[in-house]
């Protein structure tokens, strides 16, 4: 699976603690394993209602990934950050 980021992913990722990069990169080889559904559980991967295409997946208790396939075997990683604020710009 080939991964792509845009400028907002790569900004908002600078932001993070190293904590939070960790866990973030467990969580992308967990999605990159298991990239279509059923979704392994911890990932807690949801669809983001009212946008077509755009998940959302639980890092930590705040921090939240969204992300699109742009082809079956393209994930695009939009954004990350604290929950409310990356989910009101996925």
């Amino acid at each position: 699976m080939e991964i792509r980021i845009t400028n907002r992913f790569k900004r908002s990722f600078k932001a993070l603690s190293v904590e939070e990069r960790k866990a973030f990169k467990k969580h992308i080889e967990l999605l990159v394993k298991y990239p279509n559904p059923p979704f392994y559980p911890s990932l807690r991967i949801k669809k983001i209602r009212g946008i077509s295409g755009i998940f959302e997946c639980s890092i930590n208790k705040e921090i939240r990934m969204t992300w699109q396939y742009i082809q079956s075997d393209v994930l695009l990683l939009r954004n990350i950050g604290k929950h409310d604020r990356t989910l009101s710009n996925p």
